[in-house]
């Protein structure tokens, strides 16, 4: 736990590099579905040329959310009901998702915004839910504030890139995004099931195990326009 969350000492040794590799290495892997939602969600602003400055935006507001939550991690984690509002969030995303019924190709159509301020916030705050997820295992690797902030910090440059990536490749991939939406409901489980029974930690080793069967049949077809192309 981080017990003195508003102090940042910064104590370097021979292990905090690899410590920040790893936090780093954490973000990247679990950020996956994180990732892919966000596309999901700029994607789904109608105006196309708005759709970077929603992504760039929400990401900005959500760094900072993601840092308020670190440095309150010790008392937000004394609270259930944060784990079980992230949960319900997530899973409200996901019902949404797979209940906006087809588009006129027959593929599952994604939520539609009008206007940029109702992606950036949407944006924010499931970055933020995911992050109940994320920052929890950083605490479990180390207790020193400034370097979970630092792994945090690139991590969520990554997602940036990670985000743009996905956006090309939901183009491209026929079962994609449904994949990462069901890796988002898994992670909303996750969080329910750790607020509901605390005593039960889901090995990480089970979560990236699943999120990458997932993700392996979300890459299993291509779309028919990309193959031909």
């Amino acid at each position: 736990m981080i017990d003195k969350p508003l102090e940042l000492p910064v104590d370097i040794g021979l292990s905090t590099p690899i410590l920040l590799l790893v936090l780093v290495a954490l973000e990247a892997v679990l950020s996956a579905d994180n990732a892919i939602a966000l596309a999901s969600i700029s994607q789904g602003l109608v105006d196309e040329k708005l759709r970077p400055k929603a992504l760039n935006l929400g990401l900005i507001f959500a760094y900072v959310l993601r840092m308020t939550l670190i440095v309150g991690a010790t008392w937000v984690v004394r609270y259930w009901q944060f784990q079980v509002l992230g949960a319900v969030y997530l899973l409200w995303l996901v019902f949404k998702y797979f209940t906006a019924g087809k588009d006129e190709d027959g593929e599952q159509q994604r939520p539609q915004y009008e206007s940029l301020w109702q992606v950036i916030p949407i944006i924010a705050f499931t970055d933020l839910a995911f992050s109940l997820d994320s920052v929890a295992t950083a605490i479990a690797v180390s207790s020193d504030t400034w370097l979970i902030i630092s792994g945090a910090t690139i991590g969520i440059i990554l997602l940036r890139f990670m985000a743009e990536l996905f956006i090309r490749w939901l183009e491209e991939y026929s079962h994609l995004e449904d994949a990462g939406y069901i890796a988002v409901g898994l992670v909303g489980i996750k969080l329910l099931v750790r607020a509901v029974y605390p005593d039960l930690e889901i090995p990480e080793s089970i979560t990236i195990g699943m999120v990458a069967i997932i993700f392996t049949w979300g890459f299993s077809e291509r779309k028919e326009s990309t193959s031909k192309e």
